[in-house]
């Protein structure tokens, strides 16, 4: 019984992982990204097309967004800062993750 409590929990998890993927586009538009950033035109901060293109085969390239999400940057799209956002490390790696796709 044990056993298969821990399964089912471990398929509930991994289950879990995917919505969150899935509603990243949710997210953005839930979150203060949407001010300032558009998919195909640059607006406040850069168009979510050329963010990925910027970053399109580095194998950092999460870890980087993730990092710009959370902390905030400055200088890498002129000198309009970006504030850090409010988000969880789920959040922010699934709208890394997105914004990636969008290019």
């Amino acid at each position: 019984m044990r056993k298969m409590i821990i399964a089912l929990l471990a398929v509930g998890g991994l289950a879990a992982q995917p919505t969150l993927a899935q509603d990243a586009e949710k997210l953005f538009q839930s979150k203060a990204c949407a001010a300032c950033h558009a998919k195909a035109m640059k607006m406040v901060g850069p168009a979510l097309q050329d963010v990925a293109k910027k970053y399109a085969g580095q194998d950092d390239a999460v870890a980087i967004l993730v990092k710009s999400i959370q902390e905030g940057s400055k200088g890498k799209w002129g000198q309009i800062p970006m504030p850090p956002n409010n988000v969880t490390d789920e959040e922010a790696t699934a709208l890394a993750e997105w914004v990636l796709k969008q290019g």
